[in-house]
């Protein structure tokens, strides 16, 4: 491992299981030497909590703290347990998205005003609050990380309004980047990366489809891995990407080049 995050602080959304690409991601991190902070989803039964810290514990996380995006409270108290526990925080891992399935297949023009605005916000607009509460936190060359997917810019089937949330995604991370280079010389950069069978992808009709059209059309004839989504976040969490803002990386074997 030739990157070096020791002394570094990391808050890693997003991990559900040891599937998600949230966990290649904390993997990568932790291996690089960087100090972990985890959020699980809340809810009522505490379905995710449990699993989460059991998976996340040979990690060590320093903090483990519930995060609904869609409360705001939540948001604020994560970020004051940052401030309180750690003072101020060097990389942001932001793996939020959703879209009910009713959202992802069928007509384009059928989705709800609800479906559609329940996407946005926790696929896209979630960026924006967790980086104004970390913004007076980060130390200088902070990195914020996202990621994307191909269809943010094409129209792939059984995505609907993932792709527009991701569309959306993107344009943010331009916006964010603009915002929060000056002074502190913090980056924002998305990974798109390739399919990758998940807890979230499962819900996408013909998500195997997907990823056979990769392998047999890819340049590497393979789609990728968490661990190698997790390697490329590493990297930009890393003085090794201190030029490299407001961009979007594709990890997906080289699929983008090739067409569909």
């Amino acid at each position: 491992m030739l990157l070096d995050l020791r002394g570094k602080k990391a808050l890693v959304t997003g991990i559900a299981n040891n599937k998600s690409i949230a966990w290649g991601i904390a993997q990568q991190l932790h291996a690089a030497g960087c100090e972990l902070g985890v959020t699980y989803l809340s809810d009522e039964k505490g379905r995710f909590e449990g699993k989460v810290r059991d998976l996340t514990a040979p990690l060590a996380p320093s903090l483990f703290e519930p995060l609904n995006v869609q409360e705001p409270a939540q948001i604020e108290a994560v970020f004051n347990t940052v401030k309180e526990q750690w003072g101020s925080i060097d990389v942001l891992v932001h793996c939020l998205a959703f879209a009910g399935k009713d959202e992802l297949i069928g007509d384009y023009s059928a989705i709800s005003p609800e479906g559609f605005a329940r996407a946005l916000e926790v696929s896209a607009y979630s960026l924006a609050p967790l980086c104004r509460w970390a913004k007076p936190l980060f130390n200088p060359g902070g990195s914020v990380i996202t990621l994307s997917y191909l269809g943010a810019e094409r129209a792939i089937p059984n995505y609907n309004v993932m792709g527009v949330a991701k569309a959306a995604l993107e344009a943010s991370v331009r916006y964010l980047a603009a915002e929060l280079g000056p002074g502190k010389q913090v980056r924002v950069n998305a990974i798109s990366a390739g399919p990758i069978r998940t807890l979230a992808s499962s819900a996408i009709g013909g998500i195997l489809d997907m990823i056979h059209n990769v392998e047999a059309k890819a340049p590497l004839q393979r789609t990728v891995t968490q661990e190698e989504v997790g390697s490329t976040a590493a990297f930009l969490a890393s003085p090794l990407a201190s030029g490299i803002t407001g961009q979007v990386i594709y990890v997906d074997a080289g699929y983008c080049i090739t067409g569909m």
